[in-house]
């Protein structure tokens, strides 16, 4: 069942990789930093999946891909926005975030082979925080990528959650890490198939009939 969510959940992604890299190159519509954390994550995803498959240790990667999707979707966020304030915000986060895990992994350079809770933590809460300043703006803008942000913001949010639970938890019952793995599975496709149905909301001719 695990396996069926997680391959499942690469799918959907390679399927919103093409339909977004198609709206960027051949209409020009869709975000430029969007379309690279989808290639990002959809990469780094396949190279968790080989070296997990040649038993081999691939939290480095885990590592990579979450301080990865923080830059990317922070870069998003900032192209979103129109306020100097917030730009400023973002960037100075960013940076901030960077130094703090730099000084993490110095101190501890095996934190970066390690699941790293503080980590995801706040890269997660980072971008949560982003996609809210988002919502703020869209009150008095246009809804550009609002069910994205719906689904990032749900999605980080449980996550976190369930990588917490997983974790401290593990000593005292493996099928409760198991069970939030495979909730964790499932969140990510219910992320997936609302970043796709963004695209056939936004990019598409495709309407959808009011209740």
């Amino acid at each position: 069942m695990t396996d069926f969510l997680i391959y499942s959940s690469y799918l959907i992604l390679l399927i919103n990789l093409i339909v977004y890299s198609y709206s960027f190159f051949r209409k020009e519509k869709a975000n430029v930093f969007f379309v690279s954390y989808l290639a990002f994550s959809f990469v780094l995803q396949i190279s968790m999946e080989i070296i997990y498959f040649l038993r081999l240790n691939n939290l480095f990667l885990v590592n990579i891909f979450f301080i990865g999707q923080m830059i990317l979707l922070g870069l998003f966020y900032n192209s979103l926005f129109h306020l100097k304030a917030q730009k400023t915000f973002v960037k100075a986060t960013l940076i901030i975030a960077l130094l703090i895990l730099s000084v993490q992994f110095v101190i501890d350079s095996s934190q970066f082979l390690k699941f790293n809770l503080f980590e995801i933590t706040l890269t997660s809460l980072l971008i949560v925080v982003y996609a809210l300043l988002h919502f703020y703006n869209m009150l008095t803008e246009n809804k550009e990528y609002y069910y994205i942000s719906v689904g990032l913001v749900f999605y980080l949010l449980a996550s976190t959650v369930l990588f917490l639970v997983g974790n401290l938890s593990s000593g005292l019952s493996d099928d409760l890490k198991f069970l939030s793995w495979q909730l964790n599975a499932f969140l990510l496709i219910i992320y997936y198939l609302i970043i796709l149905f963004e695209w056939i909301k936004s990019f598409t001719k495709i309407k959808f009939l009011k209740g």
